[in-house]
């Protein structure tokens, strides 16, 4: 994609202001789940299709970020409850209670378990598909774990938001932490690059991340620092593609560290969560009651 190119964006409207579209992920059967953090449901949407909701009462744990299971389901975590839930693709919600902390990020690991950030209580945990769940505390007081993704080296890689730091926990629960060179990163989102490197969003800073399996960390700051980039996906082009919640844009680098920004059609519709859907598209949770489809150009 040439320097200054624009990506086909549209939004669509799935929900009210109040209910929250924050994460979002694709679904084994070619849809689009995503949660709506203060309404307390999971949404589904096939690209051009109408959205579905699920349960018919609302989870009371709040859901906040979504991830594709080994099991052929949806996984997510319950922020405000404590809990860790599975919606199938027919819509049938199971919740599992984890230890109190808050569970906020989610991601599939090698092991065919489960493993989550528990936020406040600065512990990764693990779920396998029956529910049974292990915790590991990690070597740094206070340091607010958030988003977590499987890494190209066989462990799980995790933000540390207020340690200004990039963990890696192994599956036997071996933890290692790599600090990062600018302070106030504030590290959220977290995924694999298509150059065997991990990549975050530093919303503190306005910059965005790369750091390799051996712990060396290179910073690319964005034009606009004041962006507060959010949350972070490998895109269908060999670039990494993430959301800009401060200033309303999509954005893409390229391993070299090239960035294009994209600005969103609605101003100040808050993009949160970031997913490579099933049509090759990205998707994005816009908090005000949107999903938005990026077609890179």
């Amino acid at each position: 994609m040439p320097q200054g190119s624009r990506a086909m964006i549209r939004e669509f409207t799935v929900s009210g202001p109040e209910a929250g579209p924050y994460g979002i992920t694709a679904g084994p059967d070619g849809a689009l789940w995503f949660t709506l953090v203060h309404e307390g449901r999971i949404g589904r949407m096939e690209p051009g299709g109408e959205p579905a909701f699920h349960p018919d009462d609302p989870v009371q744990a709040g859901p906040m970020n979504i991830t594709a299971g080994p099991d052929g389901a949806l996984w997510f975590t319950g922020f405000r409850g404590d809990r860790i839930g599975r919606v199938d693709t027919g819509g049938r919600v199971t919740q599992f209670e984890v230890p109190p902390g808050g569970p906020c990020g989610i991601a599939a690991g090698p092991d065919g378990a489960l493993w989550f950030t528990l936020m406040q209580t600065g512990r990764i945990g693990r779920i396998t598909t029956a529910g049974q769940v292990t915790e590991f505390p990690l070597p740094v007081e206070g340091a607010l774990p958030s988003m977590i993704t499987a890494g190209p080296d066989e462990a799980l890689w995790f933000t540390l938001n207020q340690g200004n730091a990039v963990g890696r926990i192994a599956p036997d629960g071996d933890v290692t932490v790599h600090a990062l060179p600018t302070e106030g990163a504030a590290p959220v989102g977290i995924t694999s690059g298509p150059d065997g490197a991990l990549w975050y969003a530093a919303i503190g800073t306005g910059q965005i991340g790369q750091i390799t399996t051996d712990g060396k960390v290179t910073e690319f700051p964005l034009p606009d620092r004041r962006a507060r980039p959010h949350a972070i996906v490998a895109g269908p082009d060999e670039a990494l593609w993430f959301t800009e919640w401060g200033t309303a844009h999509v954005g893409r680098i390229t391993p070299e560290g090239r960035i294009d920004e994209h600005p969103l059609p609605t101003p100040g519709c808050e993009p949160h969560g970031i997913a490579l859907g099933p049509d090759g598209a990205l998707w994005v949770a816009l908090e005000t009651g949107g999903i938005a489809q990026v077609v890179p150009g």
